[in-house]
């Protein structure tokens, strides 16, 4: 059942991963000539790695026993803000804007606020996984989502440069420890 399931979930994310790459091919070939921001660039690394560990990490789900449509449409509904956010990297053009740190900072509201959202859908996700699973996460999942909550909301708040550029690069280097001690194996 979990193969059947996990294909429509699996196609969105790899939609949201082919808006990324597509987002990144894009500004290589642009001929605007608009200025990149770095800071952008580790967002969109970031977001790559999450999808990529989110879908590495969903497998835990072939472990559930009963699948209903409530679990199947929450799984849904998270691939979907997950490309969503993608989304939010990479607009159509960029019309209006002067270059991608104009950009980065005009729609970070969209961006952190969705990356909040998607904070208690993790723990949900987690624990559907199991209570067990939850549990064995320890101490360090729960201050890790306080800590990235908190985060998020200050991106949203504060357009300072330098905590823009601290945080993006303390989420990523976050990001890999984590996936570095944890995703050994999937079972």
């Amino acid at each position: 059942m979990f193969e059947y399931v996990f294909v429509l979930a699996s196609v969105i994310i790899g939609l949201a991963i082919t808006h990324l790459l597509q987002g990144v091919a894009g500004v290589i070939q642009q001929r605007d000539g608009k200025p990149l921001y770095w800071v952008h660039l580790v967002w969109v690394g970031f977001m790559f790695l999450t999808l990529a560990f989110w879908w590495w990490w969903e497998f835990r789900f072939q472990q559930v026993q009963t699948w209903t449509f409530p679990i199947y449409f929450f799984v849904l509904l998270y691939a979907v803000l997950m490309y969503v956010i993608c989304a939010m990297l990479f607009p159509r053009d960029l019309d209006g804007f002067e270059s991608w740190k104009d950009y980065h900072y005009a729609r970070r509201g969209w961006f952190f606020g969705l990356a909040v959202v998607a904070q208690p859908m993790d723990v949900m996700d987690t624990w559907l996984k199991g209570s067990e699973h939850l549990a064995a996460l320890g101490a360090e999942y729960w201050i890790a989502k306080a800590v990235i909550v908190a985060g998020y909301v200050v991106a949203i708040a504060w357009r300072n440069e330098r905590y823009h550029a601290a945080f993006a690069l303390a989420s990523v280097a976050y990001q890999l420890s984590y996936v570095l001690r944890m995703f050994e194996t999937v079972a």
